[in-house]
């Protein structure tokens, strides 16, 4: 071939192809140890072998490909969620009255029976700015330090912009409330990544925004502060000044270490002390996984191309939204008797709400501003330790997932601090991943089971939510390798029942 014809580059591309295997690449050329120059019909039996597919390491799905709706798990569920209460009266909340604090289409969405609800196209394209469909990756590797006859997947959402999930549900809650005429927004954040993901939005959309970031996670994590800041958003450590009630438990306790229930309260406090505000939460309410659903529904498709049935699908909880984006598009088909696999959420010993709490109707805040919700809790005064997993440090979790472990559909393990971290450094050390420190809980389920695949010869596949990384927790890393971590697990768990 003549190197100035105008096929030469795509031969070189074609030749570069076949010398080399550019990892997680759908083709392949089966080399000898032996180097030799090659003639010209070895070449073109290179060029013939580029056709030979092995099973993909990286799925990607095409742009055309990204779901249009949202799936609502209420759809499919037994029977109706046990609906928000009012704590005065104990009688059902009046939908309408929490527009005060959300957008209407939110408040629409969060009652809503329907099985699929349309994204608008404005949210797709913002969906497809910042790089979704998002992979599903093969851990080939892993599989190979643990010599396991498990095939492990996951999904990568750490790919986002702001290096989690989070931004799924923050462009939709943004987009909602710019329509309605929304000037500012107000929420909370523990890790950082929920107050990361909402200011991005903010500013891709024209809102203010105000976040009220938990103390401890706030001190731990100032590279999450720097990047809501960046996006021009307001970041105030919880507790903090700007609130009634931030100021009375500063009274109390000047070095109060804060909660997620404690910032929630403020950011609620701060919406209805301000005309122009919507609250916005990143995670626990039905609207908010449904948006996650996204994750779960191009897994689907993703999975659907190589023709792979997962037996279990893992992920962490704080709230909930990460495992339910995952999960809950497959667990609907559980749900219909269509799939018999298991689902596992993964929770910090020190915040046990779903291995050690109780499910009933609680508070979703500290100050009580909140509707009664039916969830598993260690209850809404319980002061978090401070673990490095900011995220899953929220004392209760969503009503839906809550229901789905009561009725058996999902299980729940939990594990400590250091134990987890032992497992991120594993998957970094064998995928080239830091994941971030909530990831790494569903990561140590994953590395169990397929030890125990391992020792039991069972071909399982695991799936789990990648779905954030660390580079922003690298303090919390330092900590684990400098041996300064330490476990938490509450001795007592006292709870107050406000339902007979």
């Amino acid at each position: 071939m003549d190197a100035d014809s105008g096929d030469s580059e795509s031969f070189w591309v074609a030749f570069h192809d076949c010398l080399y295997v550019v990892p997680h690449c759908g083709y392949v050329l089966k080399c000898t140890r032996k180097i030799k120059v090659l003639p010209t019909a070895s070449v073109l039996d290179m060029l013939a072998a580029r056709t030979e597919q092995i099973p993909k390491d990286r799925i990607q799905l095409s742009v055309d490909l990204l779901p249009r709706n949202y799936y609502n798990i209420q759809a499919d569920l037994p029977e109706p969620l046990p609906p928000p209460l009012d704590p005065k009266t104990l009688q059902p909340v009046n939908p309408a009255l929490l527009e005060r604090l959300f957008a209407r289409e939110l408040v629409r969405q969060e009652v809503s029976s329907e099985r699929m609800i349309k994204i608008p196209e404005e949210v797709l394209e913002a969906y497809r700015m910042i790089g979704r469909p998002t992979p599903l990756v093969r851990a080939r590797r892993l599989e190979r330090f643990l010599k396991t006859p498990a095939q492990i997947y996951f999904k990568a959402e750490y790919l986002s912009p702001t290096g989690s999930h989070k931004p799924n549900t923050a462009l939709a809650q943004a987009y909602y409330n710019k329509q309605e005429g929304t000037q500012r927004i107000v929420t909370e954040s523990g890790a950082g990544q929920w107050g990361s993901a909402l200011a991005m939005s903010s500013a891709i959309f024209g809102l203010k925004c105000r976040v009220y970031m938990v103390r401890v996670s706030y001190d731990q994590k100032p590279g999450r502060r720097t990047m809501m800041e960046t996006y021009g958003a307001e970041v105030k450590a919880s507790p903090s000044k700007e609130t009634k009630y931030g100021q009375s438990l500063l009274a109390e306790n000047p070095d109060h270490p804060g909660t997620l229930g404690v910032a929630i309260s403020e950011a609620l406090e701060d919406t209805v002390t301000h005309d122009d505000t919507r609250y916005c939460l990143g995670s626990v309410l039905n609207h908010v996984l449904a948006h996650q659903s996204i994750i779960g529904l191009e897994a689907q498709k993703q999975l659907e191309s190589i023709d792979v049935e997962p037996d279990m699908f893992i992920g962490c909880i704080g709230g909930g939204s990460n495992f339910a984006g995952f999960a809950y598009p497959f667990l609907g088909e559980k749900l219909k008797g269509k799939s018999d696999a298991e689902f596992v959420a993964c929770e910090p010993k020190a915040v046990p709400s779903t291995t050690r709490g109780t499910y009933t109707y609680d508070f979703g805040d500290s100050a009580e501003m909140t509707p009664l919700l039916k969830m598993h809790t260690v209850g809404h005064k319980f002061i978090s330790p401070p673990i490095h997993s900011g995220g899953l440090r929220y004392h209760g979790k969503a009503p839906s997932l809550c229901y789905l472990i009561d009725k058996g559909y999902v299980r729940s393990v939990a594990y400590h601090q250091n134990e987890v971290f032992r497992a991120a450094q594993l998957f970094a050390q064998t995928e080239g991943l830091i994941p971030a420190p909530e990831t790494a809980h569903c990561i140590k389920f994953v590395i169990d089971e397929a030890i125990r695949c391992r020792e039991n010869n069972e071909e399982k596949v695991l799936a789990f939510n990648n779905c954030g990384h660390g580079l922003l927790d690298l303090k919390a890393y330092e900590d684990f390798l400098a041996g300064r971590l330490i476990d938490y697990e509450p001795p007592e768990i006292e709870i107050v029942s406000y339902v007979k």
